[in-house]
């Protein structure tokens, strides 16, 4: 069930008539439950079984873990914890590729093995809720919280509808407390709330489907020829731009539906192509991954305390890993280990000029700012990419600036990828240090509802096709 189509209007109208009818909180957590596996199993029935077991095994590991206090023990059910959840994703996202790399490797090895390759489905947003469920366990492994005493709370924890597929993955520190107390929106939060679904869907069907899309794939889609290479880059600042608004679109509506039941969800992007620096990037995009691969990997593996050298192996290993994350492609670990060199040579030049007086002024941070988003830009060739070759083929088309390649963009995308890319940048960059709220607040009324009426009349006149957002393929 997907945000941007009729059902889901029609669902969630019907979830919030029955939130603000009935009167029993207890009754409402229920319903909610009710709802978030009923659009969970709008995709594919079968799959709420794994929803299923995931609550169940730690819900049951934590209650044993807050009883326990003999180490062995305690690592045994965390172990028990951790194969339960990383196998069912292990299986499902990466059962076909570690297939496919061992025939590889045994053909190369001049053993002729040819099994017959599984059709393995993918669970919608295994990987988020994966995630979610193993920071409430570690969080009490490691002492860090207490279990939930209810299994209702914890349930809806784990399946809350709106986030439930795509992020922002969310920690039961911030989710459980709010399941303490009835929840109604304020007027502010349910007007906000309204605010942001329009926003998140302007951002993915007017402006990632509607005027994006087209252009990037168009230009990834080139795999015989070289493509002209201004062609080539606004291909690639096509797709930086279309998977924000695409990402950014769905956080953005998870965070609005969630505000209109009365429940808050954490930032999950924060204006990131405005970021100076691949780190402040990173603590700008996919918030809810990066800080979860922060706690629960980068920091465990030792972080910055073991010197120069293991900062470094920690950083690339982390991103290594969230590539990984994101699929199951070796274009998306190429992704995830350029990231983890971007961070590294970061890492260096902030050691070796720790103080630069240019990077401090307006100009010399816009400057940083622009080469981030360049590099960022770079390395999405490969996560857009759906092999290497291709892959190769458009990074020469970019640097082939002698003009021999085709020439496939129209005057049309070219001026509308234009004006969004540079829309978008400038947008970013007036956000850079303000939450996008307050902005809005200090704006007079009437230019709200300008912005608002804007949206919603480029909502009607695309009519989009109800396209996949596309983190729901991780």
């Amino acid at each position: 069930m997907l945000f941007n189509s009729l059902t889901f209007i029609v669902f969630f109208v019907i979830v919030l008539g029955l939130h603000y009818t009935i009167r029993s909180w207890r009754t409402q957590k229920f319903v909610l439950l009710i709802a978030s596996y009923l659009f969970y199993a709008a995709w594919n029935p079968p799959f709420v079984m794994l929803l299923w077991l995931s609550t169940i095994v730690d819900w049951y590991v934590a209650k044993a873990l807050e009883a326990q206090e003999a180490p062995a023990k305690r690592r045994f059910l965390l172990t028990l914890s951790l194969a339960t959840n990383l196998g069912m994703l292990g299986f499902f996202k990466y059962g076909e590729f570690l297939l496919e790399n061992f025939i590889g490797l045994a053909h190369l090895a001049g053993m002729e093995f040819h099994p017959a390759l599984p059709s393995i489905v993918l669970p919608v947003g295994i990987s988020f809720y994966t995630f979610q469920t193993l920071s409430y366990t570690l969080d009490v492994y490691f002492r860090k919280s207490k279990r939930c005493q209810s299994f209702l709370d914890y349930a809806l924890y784990v399946t809350f509808f709106p986030q439930l597929v795509a992020g922002p993955i969310v920690r039961a520190s911030d989710f459980l407390p709010q399941c303490l107390q009835p929840k109604r929106a304020t007027r502010d939060q349910f007007g906000w709330g309204l605010y942001f679904i329009t926003l998140g869907l302007f951002q993915k069907v007017v402006l990632a489907d509607g005027l994006l899309a087209s252009t990037a794939d168009t230009i990834f889609k080139a795999k015989d020829d070289p493509v002209f290479f201004l062609d080539a880059w606004l291909g690639v600042f096509a797709f930086s731009a279309q998977i924000f608004c695409d990402f950014a679109g769905y956080s953005t509506c998870a965070i609005g539906v969630a505000l209109c039941l009365g429940f808050v969800l954490p930032d999950n992007f924060r204006s990131p192509y405005a970021a100076i620096g691949l780190s402040d990037f990173w603590r700008r995009w996919h918030i809810t991954l990066s800080s979860w691969l922060r706690d629960y990997l980068y920091i465990p593996l030792g972080g910055n305390r073991g010197g120069t050298a293991r900062t470094l192996a920690n950083l690339i290993i982390t991103m290594f890993l969230g590539g990984l994350w994101h699929g199951a492609s070796w274009t998306f670990v190429v992704w995830g280990l350029l990231h983890g060199f971007y961070l590294a040579v970061e890492h260096l030049l902030r050691q070796l000029f720790p103080s630069v007086s240019w990077v401090k002024t307006g100009l010399g941070r816009f400057g940083l700012s622009l080469l981030t988003f360049l590099l960022v830009s770079l390395a999405w060739v490969f996560f857009r990419s759906s092999d290497f070759p291709t892959a190769w083929l458009l990074l020469g088309s970019l640097f082939d600036f002698g003009g021999n390649g085709s020439q496939l963009l129209l005057t049309r995308e070219i001026i509308q990828v234009t004006l969004v890319v540079g829309g978008l940048l400038a947008t970013h960059w007036y956000l850079h240090e303000k939450r996008l709220e307050h902005a809005m607040q200090n704006l007079p009324a009437w230019w709200v509802v300008v912005i608002w009426a804007t949206m919603l009349c480029g909502l009607i006149l695309t009519q989009g096709g109800g396209n996949a957002f596309i983190y729901f393929q991780f």
